[in-house]
């Protein structure tokens, strides 16, 4: 692709590395929540690269996996205001956004604002509440503001909505339509423990149960997610990305033609951006002012999974969305990031290579 151009990289940050205080934040903070949680490293990574990209995050995985544990700590550790929503049949929309009320000292209805204006909003069990329920959150989760009788409220800023929902069961719950799932920026599948890590859950928790601390406050999050935004995405990596979800709409073009019958509906532009959103914020966790391809691989299951509807046929044929994002991501090619051997060693500097 030859050397980048001399206007494009002032674009980037005078330093490729995030500043030492930042660094040194997001280390205290990410300390602090294993300091909490045993093990499931990835599933805390992806929860603060869900923060720091300001998206919302679905967990799903088998009860007593710590999953509200999870929510809860990062809650404590950001700041700020939280709520928890049990998710049950018997909910109504006015349940979570709040309604007006008519008070009679005042002959007039006032706004009782709902548990959904907090910093960070866990929707526990999602998947209990009925649809009506749920597409109660479709505008919060977008727009980050709801309407109730004619008037637009928004809610706090930084904003983060943690959903749990367990796989297991089928009596009782009621599975998330598509533009629900769309709205999160990651599925994170959550697994058991291994057996070195389920015999420090029994002692840590047996004994004195830790407590998590604040570590950032409102101001801190911010700043953080302001310099998630500032990280630089060069083209070939922006094209990685895009080649990536356009792989989900139409397979055969990508060298995939075995995938043609399986996929339904592919992931929608959301995804593209939630791709984008997800590297950047994963390089600044990883110490980098710059996106690389391998930020956009290692985020591509997570943004994509839940994201990728099957058709009928490759439901019957017990084919799961997993095993079909496995295989697009395998098969698209990254770009190469490679330094050049050509210039002088007083001129030389990194340069991207398709």
């Amino acid at each position: 692709m030859g050397e980048p151009n001399p206007k494009e990289m002032n674009t980037m940050t005078e330093t490729t590395y995030p500043t030492t205080s930042e660094q040194e934040v997001l280390e205290a903070a990410l300390f602090e929540a294993k300091r909490i949680l045993v093990g499931q490293d990835r599933m805390l990574e992806r929860l603060f690269v869900c923060w720091l990209a300001r998206g919302h995050c679905l967990l799903e995985g088998a009860p007593g996996l710590a999953k509200t544990l999870a929510a809860e700590t990062m809650a404590i550790i950001l700041g700020g205001s939280f709520n928890r929503i049990q998710f049950t049949p018997d909910l109504v929309p006015a349940d979570l956004v709040g309604t007006r009320v008519y008070k009679p000292s005042q002959e007039a209805f006032d706004v009782e604002l709902g548990p959904v204006f907090a910093n960070v909003v866990l929707a526990d069990e999602i998947n209990r509440a009925p649809a009506k329920v749920q597409s109660a959150l479709l505008e919060v989760m977008a727009e980050r503001h709801v309407s109730i009788g004619g008037v637009t409220h928004k809610v706090p800023d930084p904003f983060l909505v943690l959903a749990t929902q367990n796989p297991i069961e089928s009596d009782g719950v009621y599975p998330l339509p598509e533009a629900q799932r769309d709205r999160f920026l990651m599925k994170v599948l959550v697994d058991y423990p291994n057996h070195r890590e389920e015999a420090e859950i029994a002692r840590r928790m047996t004994a004195h149960r830790p407590v998590p601390r604040q570590v950032l406050a409102d101001a801190d999050v911010l700043h953080l997610q302001r310099a998630a935004e500032d990280v630089f995405v060069h083209d070939a990596v922006l094209d990685y990305a895009v080649r990536l979800v356009l792989a989900t709409r139409e397979p055969a073009q990508h060298g995939l033609p075995e995938l043609e019958s399986v996929i339904a509906h592919g992931a929608s532009p959301r995804a593209t951006l939630g791709l984008l959103a997800g590297s950047r914020a994963l390089a600044l966790m990883r110490g980098r002012t710059y996106a690389v391809p391998r930020d956009v691989y290692d985020v591509s299951r997570d943004v994509l999974r839940h994201r990728v509807l099957l058709s009928f046929d490759a439901i019957a044929d017990d084919v799961s969305a997993e095993s079909v994002v496995e295989r697009l991501v395998t098969t698209i090619l990254a770009p190469r990031v490679t330094p050049s051997q050509d210039s002088p060693a007083e001129e030389r500097q990194d340069v991207w290579a398709a």
